[in-house]
């Protein structure tokens, strides 16, 4: 059995609808943001919706990765595909990423920046997870692994093209089934759903790509902690072959 896929975001990219993609296929199972719990009570911070989440769930990061890895070991019909959030890496034992397959998902701040704010309002370099993506993604090279890095504007400009390489990287055919989803909130949700998820759930599939509106200039400050972290990251990324510019 193949290692189970752990996919570390950044906020408001397109996690939930790469975890939609994915869900799509027959021989993937996945879970939704089984971190949250623990990331919240170690870190203290005041998300939408944090005492419901905070009760759903087992909040001890520790004892979390170690119960998916021993649910994936017992199963051998379907891969796992964990989305997490590159900040919930908070106060873990990362010896688990050895036995894991790893993809980080990435957003330009100029895009994601505002999107976020609107949810969390004060939110530091350390929010966009950024900083911890190119930790991470230092890390698990530095231990051979090879992480491939999506930017979700280049998975939007070509959702085929890109998910057939990611395919490819993670030892799976590719299906058109990952293209398409019926519209409206799944099972594997997690009970922030609501908070978070309106423009996925009214989806069918991958958006076309569009450029966002001007940047808030009170975020300026906050792009310029966080666009080296971005390029660095962004030069390793999966690229569309159709650019449209």
């Amino acid at each position: 059995m193949p290692k189970p896929i752990c996919l570390w975001s950044g906020p408001r990219t397109v996690s939930t609808a790469l975890m939609y993609s994915f869900a799509q296929r027959e021989d993937i199972m996945v879970v939704d943001e089984p971190l949250y719990g623990h990331y919240l009570r170690v870190s203290g911070a005041d998300h939408p919706g944090r005492d419901k989440v905070l009760a759903s769930m087992n909040c001890d990061g520790d004892s979390v990765m170690h119960q998916l890895l021993n649910a994936q070991v017992g199963d051998n019909s379907k891969r796992h595909f964990y989305k997490h959030m590159a900040h919930h890496l908070l106060a873990l034992d990362l010896g688990f990423l050895r036995q894991t397959c790893n993809i980080l998902l990435i957003r330009d701040p100029v895009e994601m920046l505002p999107s976020l704010t609107i949810q969390v309002p004060q939110a530091t370099l350390i929010d966009t997870g950024l900083r911890q993506q190119w930790d991470l993604y230092s890390d698990l090279l530095h231990s051979g692994q090879d992480p491939a890095i999506i930017d979700s504007r280049e998975l939007l400009l070509d959702p085929e093209g890109v998910l057939r390489q990611l395919c490819a990287h993670l030892g799976l055919t590719f299906s058109n089934s990952m293209l398409h989803w019926t519209a409206g909130p799944r099972v594997e949700d997690g009970v922030w759903a609501p908070y978070w998820y309106h423009a996925v759930h009214r989806s069918t599939g991958f958006v076309a790509y569009e450029p966002k509106a001007e940047f808030p200039a009170a975020l300026e400050p906050l792009l310029v902690e966080c666009k080296p972290w971005y390029d660095n990251l962004f030069a390793c990324a999966i690229r569309s072959s159709n650019h449209g510019d």
